[in-house]
């Protein structure tokens, strides 16, 4: 009898050990990352490289050519490169793959991404001690390419990568949001652009839009269809608008701070023009460079990165030719409450290093990453879009600045609109800010669009915008991303108690990896009962 009770609580300790698992994906850790004294350049090395483009074939030519170039420097790392089209699919595959321990080495992400991804000790390298290495840190006497100091860093982007007492990442690319403007339609409406944007002079041109000739047509462009105000990304839509509000949205340790009564307010702002047609977002419309070059829409608002994909000229664009209108098309930052204080928010890729239990395959992980702070990277990558630099080493070199100079030389490499983005955010650097990070942020940041989403769809089902819907809308954000349950104490050491919502294909996974285990033990059991029984 101790035999079979002993079995019987094996299944049940697998069982609790199975919830466990399934509730916290992951929580198990690892033995801290430890610096070797020296990298073993005798030894073979294969890493993975998770990185993200948007179908750009420039963009991947580059990350080869990028990989080809630190092969040949280091012929004992081989780097197997694995391209995403979408930054939320590297983060449901790397939360799947923590729990069988198959992460990648190294990954392009977000801060936001790295708090879920610290789901256990030592998930993801701190880099303090790899900074500082004098033979391999950055910029290091053993290192074989020409790597940035720390100090050439631009320092509120490599900030942006420390959360809990760590560095977590390092900055790879850096952009803003801009509103890019159809200038032609603006002064056909009887407008002149202000040296500054305004919400309020956006609301009041797009307003102006949606009045229509005998034919039913738009006047300002002929059209059946205006859409004068569109935004792409309704997260940071809300997120600014509440910073530049000096409204709350979280505290660092992760308060939920956002269901307040000035967001109410820009809710109620927001649902007067989309129920006048006024206002509309991508989730609901679509691509607002698409609308933009079509001549349906007037404010467009995208990230520079998606600078390429606006105006006439643009070099890429997913209309036809023929659908294609001539207009002026201007480069501004985004509205401001007041323009006095102007904040825009700060965004773009870092690069993280998972922990692995060989110091030495972390090291290579390490050098092939500091490998994309080159200028030879930094530089080819932020041509291809309005990103710019991370550092000063990029920044200042003679090959950047002769870029910027050729602005509007051709609609290619220099095409003007793309380089105008770019300079929007480095002449804004000290106006940008970052939401805090901690484990839960994400889900945080989907509440805060979503809620945007939600009022547009009712106003335009007819639904009334009012104190009851309010109340239901915060409650129906808190319970979708459980935002009750995130820690306000403080998730950034990867141990708060909730990490979001689980992507459907790590519950399947992990159920499933589960059920094998106590099926095994439950077969193992009725072995022993039924040779016990015969025995008898």
């Amino acid at each position: 009898m101790k035999r079979i009770w002993k079995l019987l609580r094996t299944v049940l300790m697998a069982a609790g050990s199975a919830a466990l698992l399934c509730g916290c994906h992951g929580t198990e850790g690892m033995s801290a990352f430890v610096m070797p004294e020296e990298f073993d350049a005798l030894r073979d090395y294969e890493i993975t490289f998770w990185a993200k483009n948007d179908t750009n074939k420039t963009q991947t030519a580059i990350y080869e050519k990028a990989i080809a170039d630190f092969e040949e420097l280091y012929p004992n790392i081989t780097v197997n490169l694995r391209l995403y089209t979408d930054y939320g699919k590297i983060y449901n595959d790397v939360i799947t793959n923590i729990a069988t321990d198959t992460t990648p080495n190294v990954c392009v992400t977000y801060p936001d991404h790295i708090a879920t991804y610290l789901t256990g000790d030592n998930r993801v390298v701190a880099l303090e001690e790899l900074f500082a290495d004098e033979r391999y840190g950055l910029g290091g006497s053993e290192v074989r390419f020409d790597a940035p100091g720390q100090e050439e860093i631009i320092p509120q982007f490599l900030e942006e990568c420390a959360f809990g007492g760590h560095y977590y990442a390092i900055p790879y690319m850096r952009s803003t949001e801009a509103c890019y403007i159809n200038k032609t339609y603006v002064e056909a409406l009887g407008y002149t652009l202000p040296k500054e944007l305004t919400w309020d002079f956006i609301w009041e041109v797009s307003e102006a839009a949606m009045e229509k000739d005998g034919q039913d047509n738009f006047r300002v462009n002929g059209q059946k269809v205006m859409i004068p105000f569109i935004y792409k990304s309704t997260d940071n839509m809300m997120i600014q608008m509440l910073r530049q509000r000096d409204a709350g949205y979280s505290t660092e340790n992760g308060g939920i701070e956002i269901f307040n009564d000035t967001t109410r307010e820009l809710l109620e702002t927001i649902a007067e023009h989309a129920q006048t047609g006024a206002f509309s977002t991508f989730k609901i419309s679509s691509y607002p460079a698409n609308f933009l070059n079509a001549g349906q829409c007037i404010f467009a608002v995208d990230s520079t990165a998606g600078a390429t994909w606006m105006g006439t000229d643009a070099p890429l664009c997913d209309i036809s030719e023929d659908k294609i209108v001539e207009f002026e098309t201007a480069v501004m930052p985004i509205p401001q409450f007041d323009p006095a204080r102007p904040r825009m928010i700060s965004q773009g890729p870092s690069v993280c290093i998972f922990n692995k239990e060989d110091s030495q395959q972390v090291l290579a992980s390490w050098l092939f990453a500091q490998y994309l702070l080159t200028n030879e990277v930094q530089i080819a990558y932020s041509q291809t879009e309005g990103y710019v630099p991370v550092t000063k080493k990029a920044q200042e070199s003679e090959q950047y600045r002769d870029y910027l100079a050729g602005c509007g030389e051709d609609n290619g490499l220099h095409y003007a609109v793309k380089i105008q983005a770019a300079r929007l955010l480095l002449d804004n650097v000290d106006h940008t800010f970052v939401t805090p990070v901690f484990n839960g942020s994400v889900s945080l940041r989907d509440a805060a669009g979503q809620m945007i989403e939600n009022t547009v769809k009712s106003v335009r089902r007819g639904q009334q915008i009012d104190d009851a819907y309010m109340e239901k809308l915060y409650g129906d954000m808190t319970s979708l991303y459980r935002l009750d349950q995130i820690s306000r104490q403080s998730g950034l050491d990867g141990r708060a108690d909730d990490l979001g919502k689980l992507p459907g294909t790590a519950v399947a996974l992990l159920l499933a990896l589960a059920s094998a285990w106590i099926m095994i033990l439950l077969y193992v059991a009725s072995g022993v009962l039924k040779k016990k029984k015969n025995q008898q």
